[in-house]
């Protein structure tokens, strides 16, 4: 950004025209212009599923305009398919497992190594408010779900002092500029999501939703995808509410917008994994004052290079410790991102990806534990699991559907995105492929070594009741075990409530 406006020159300008006085005063104006205000909308457990990426039967028209008027990318991608460790390296703008933070929930109470800074840091450094959440989005937006020890608000020293941003859920003139960082919770797996769909004037139809090839097609997943095209539609118009904010507070021009998905959604082959549904992101740059509008970049870009190009918005020099790039600098250059999959709650797996946009390479470091690892979370949140589980035992999925619940997964994998978008036939055994696969082989490993952890200390949450809480489910209600193999989504947050109350009335008979 920095080397397509020069304002150097204009500074040197100035200086050469005005009194000592005056020059004080058109150097704040023109320091003012560089450092835009500048918003992060975070939209949580979604893929590239909107109208402007052309999915049809969804209806997101602030989206869609947001892209008209500014730059879509298609070949966007987290660093990790799970929102903890994806949003560690977004605030770092490093490589989570570099900073050894890619076990999902865990070291939350370990210091973040001194080589490295949350990018809040840089910004209020450099005279930014730092602002998490808005009041008008549901939950306030304001979930941070980082593995290094931190807190929302204060200061950071980054070691007694862990804040991470300012202040809360409202921007204002007083604040410029400001940076906001804004969590869009409506399409998180959550029990929510029946509430949405009774209250929309216009809920998907099940019926026309196109599915991807590796889902079966049945009444009850089709209503589940039905369900999260109806909270991608609510989100949009959360997206709606902070634009029409901003043009009613005049900030509208001098505010860049950057809307992405935190990891891909959380289906099949989805969150979690590192097939392409699980790392590719939309990702939405809109700033009226640099950007004509409609230009769509082919080019492949990582999470963390959006924590780069905040900075460089702001005019503020990239730390050395970042992988990430700015995207809009002249000398934007990224031939591959490297995916992780590590700990995901009681999972505990590695593998390893990389992805150049037309190609991609999966290492799977622990092919004995199956994708469908019969994870809790899955249990709950993930109505098509359990029906294809069914489907499978009456031999009636295709050999592309029944690939995710195969008793192993393959050591390796190689996919030719661009004639196999739905990565349907895995190359990694064609002799036809042996030099492809060799390089990206090759590729993934120098990032292994590039990307090796500062640190091995390892102190994952405990997931004890969750576990608990699915066995208890199959015992003690094996009626609503039914309804959950039948696909229905019968609340998480409802039955872990009357699961703790069984667990504290346990313990009130041994008293």
């Amino acid at each position: 950004m920095r080397k397509k406006i020069n304002y150097i020159s204009l500074s040197i300008f100035l200086f050469t025209l005005i009194s000592c006085g005056q020059k004080k005063a058109e150097i704040a104006e023109v320091k003012e212009k560089k450092q835009p205000n500048i918003i992060w909308l975070m939209a949580e457990d979604m893929s590239t599923d909107l109208a402007c990426y052309g999915l049809p039967n969804v209806k997101t028209p602030y989206l869609d305009k947001m892209a008209k008027d500014g730059v879509r990318f298609d070949n966007a991608f987290v660093t990790n398919p799970i929102c903890s460790p994806s949003r560690s390296a977004m605030i770092i703008g490093t490589h989570q497992v570099k900073t050894n933070t890619h076990h999902h929930r865990s070291n939350r109470d370990v210091v973040l190594d001194s080589t490295f800074k949350p990018f809040t840091y840089w910004l209020k450094k450099a005279g930014y408010t730092t602002i998490l959440g808005n009041h008008s989005v549901m939950n306030k937006g304001r979930k941070i779900d980082v593995n290094f020890k931190h807190e929302a608000i204060g200061t950071w020293d980054g070691k007694t002092e862990f804040g991470l941003f300012d202040k809360y859920d409202t921007f204002e003139k007083a604040d410029e500029p400001f940076f906001a960082q804004i969590q869009l919770v409506a399409t998180h797996r959550g029990d929510w999501w029946d509430e949405v769909r009774s209250k929309s004037e216009h809920p998907v139809n099940p019926d026309t939703v196109e599915m991807p090839p590796y889902m079966a097609d049945d009444p009850a997943i089709r209503l589940d995808w039905a369900k999260y095209l109806d909270q991608i539609e609510y989100m949009d118009n959360e997206v709606g509410l902070i634009f029409k904010e901003l043009e009613a507070k005049g900030m509208a021009d001098n505010t860049v917008v950057i809307f992405i998905g935190d990891n891909g959604r959380c289906n099949i082959r989805g969150k979690g994994y590192l097939h392409d549904p699980g790392l590719r992101i939309p990702l939405i740059v809109y700033y009226p004052e640099q950007f004509e509008g409609g230009e769509i970049r082919k080019d492949v870009v990582s999470a963390t290079d959006i924590t780069a190009s905040i900075l460089d918005f702001a005019n503020i020099d990239i730390p050395a410790y970042m992988t990430g790039q700015p995207m809009f600098d002249e000398n934007f250059n990224r031939e591959y991102v490297y995916g992780a999959r590590d700990l995901w709650d009681e999972i505990e797996e590695q593998s390893r990806a990389i992805t150049s946009g037309d190609w991609k390479y999966i290492r799977n470091d622990t092919p004995e534990i199956p994708f469908d690892a019969h994870q809790a979370y899955l249990e709950f949140y993930r109505p098509a699991v359990h029906v294809m589980r069914r489907l499978k035992k009456e031999g009636k999925l295709t050999k592309e559907q029944a690939f995710f619940f195969q008793d192993s997964k393959p050591k390796e994998e190689l996919y030719n995105l661009k004639n196999d978008p739905y990565e349907l036939v895995n190359l990694a055994l064609d002799v036809k492929y042996t030099d492809e696969l060799a390089k990206m082989r090759a590729k993934t490993k120098a990032f292994d070594t590039e990307m090796k952890p500062v640190s091995d200390v390892y102190n994952p949450k405990p997931m004890d009741q969750t576990i608990g809480l699915v066995e208890w489910i199959k015992t003690e209600h094996p009626e609503i075990r039914k309804q959950m193999e039948e696909g229905v989504e019968v609340g998480f947050k409802k039955w872990g409530k009357k699961y703790r109350e069984y667990l504290k009335s346990l313990k009130s008979e041994k008293k």
